[in-house]
């Protein structure tokens, strides 16, 4: 944060860099070493996506090594033209004005006046312009240091040696795309580091040009505000030893330890199921009254299926232990899709409303349980049932999977049904499905398109 900021977030310059980030600068050096960067030759990095992660990231960027002019250059895009409507402007000035150093900053930089006009109703804010700010639209209450703003996509990616992947995973593909026709003339290869979790980014991670080694995933048990906020967190950087190991000391802070891992593909689709299971675990907490007996059951069988489908990915998982553990825990306990299936069972919210939210933007695990669902359905897929020995599709053996693609999905039945798929009396032991899946070979590599 820039100006006088709160003790935990100790003391900064004018471009929201910590002075005190011991190490910094020989950690950008070595980085730059190893991409080839002469003197006068900027690291460029470039954020893609401003969700709350994603713009949460490039902060954390900003505020590590932006003071280093000419050494790194930090930014993010996003796309221009979405407003910010009247209350949420309301709510922004409040936020403001409860901040003495977020004002102080403001008026320096002769911004204040239109959050005050947006405030009146006189003026029309867009999320572009207040990102510039240090507002994310999705978190507002969360003020970070200002970022560098572009919003055309050529300019943000065709010459930067580092892209860290912000989308929603079900915009991941399409903007990739795009992205690719940039890079056809590069000489130089980027690297990518993507944040989004969901199948959708594990069944085509790679973009045309970019060999596999060059794509990381970065996720752990972390909210984006809190991490921001500087309370203690750790991620994993999973991928190729070649750069995993450099990019996770480069992304280490005090406050944010950051590991090296190299099974990139269990973290992706582990990533993307706590989002569908998120779902059902608020659905379950808000029709129990936060019943911790009915959470705890709920757990059990969640995280069983969450095996027996990595093991069908995946042809030696990690098991669901340390980190992968805690990024599950995290996100049922506290997160967007636990909010969504929570307000889905208070009836504040419909399934009909769709998965963009305001104020939290995408609900990653509603078309995570989508394409979960029908990965795991395909005709030509078939596994023994435990019990009669018959051939049965793998989604049939995740009926928690099951129930929220008929609650989200097919829209068939109303949310108290995940309460009776727990409740059903011929529902397997948990323990038994993971024994299914650890001891017969599960490993289906054709379903992420792998021969």
């Amino acid at each position: 944060m820039v100006g006088t900021v709160e003790k935990n977030h100790g003391s900064v310059n004018s471009n929201g860099s910590l002075h005190n980030s011991i190490g910094a600068e020989e950690k950008l050096d070595e980085l730059r070493r190893l991409l080839g960067k002469t003197d006068g030759d900027l690291l460029k990095i470039v954020g893609v996506g401003a969700g709350a992660w994603g713009s949460v990231f490039a902060a954390l960027l900003q505020d590590a090594y932006g003071h280093f002019r000419d050494k790194v250059q930090i930014r993010i895009w996003r796309r221009p033209g979405r407003s910010v409507d009247r209350s949420t402007a309301e709510h922004l000035f409040e936020v403001i004005n409860s901040r003495e150093d977020v004002l102080r900053r403001l008026i320096r930089r002769c911004a204040y006046l239109k959050y005050v006009e947006a405030r009146l109703g006189d003026r029309t804010l867009y999320a572009d312009e207040i990102l510039r700010d240090g507002f994310c639209l999705n978190m507002i209450d969360t003020p970070f240091c200002p970022l560098k703003v572009v919003t055309n996509l050529q300019e943000a990616v065709w010459d930067a040696d580092i892209v860290v992947n912000g989308l929603p995973s079900t915009e991941t593909r399409e903007v990739f795309e795009e992205i690719s026709r940039y890079w056809k003339e590069r000489i130089t290869v980027p690297i990518i580091i993507s944040l989004a979790k969901g199948i959708e980014a594990a069944l085509d991670p790679v973009p045309p040009g970019v060999p596999i080694e060059n794509i990381l995933y970065l996720g752990g048990p972390n909210i984006a505000s809190e991490i921001y906020n500087k309370e203690y967190a750790n991620a994993r950087i999973c991928g190729s030893e070649k750069w995993s190991k450099p990019l996770a000391k480069f992304l280490r802070q005090p406050y944010f330890i950051v590991w090296d891992n190299s099974d990139l593909v269990t973290h992706e689709v582990m990533g993307g199921l706590k989002n569908v299971y998120a779902i059902g675990a608020g659905m379950v907490a808000a029709l129990t009254n936060e019943s911790a007996t009915s959470k705890s059951v709920y757990f059990a069988h969640c995280t069983s299926e969450m095996i027996f489908i990595t093991h069908l990915l995946t042809e030696q998982p990690e098991k669901l232990a340390g980190p992968l553990l805690a990024d599950t825990y995290v996100t049922l306990l506290k997160g967007r899709n636990a909010w969504y299936g929570q307000m889905l069972a208070k009836g504040e919210l419909s399934p009909d409303m769709g998965d963009s939210i305001k104020g939290k933007g995408m609900i990653q695990g509603v078309s995570a349980i989508g394409a979960f669902y029908e990965l795991l359905s395909q005709p030509s897929l078939s596994v023994l049932h435990p019990e009669d020995n018959t051939p049965v599709a793998p989604a049939e053996l995740c009926p928690i999977l099951k129930t929220l693609y008929r609650i989200l999905i097919r829209r068939e039945c109303p949310s108290q049904a995940i309460l009776q798929a727990l409740q059903d009396e011929t529902m397997n032991d948990p323990r038994e499905r993971i024994e299914l899946a650890q001891s017969h070979a599960f490993y289906r590599p054709s379903l992420l398109g792998q021969p």
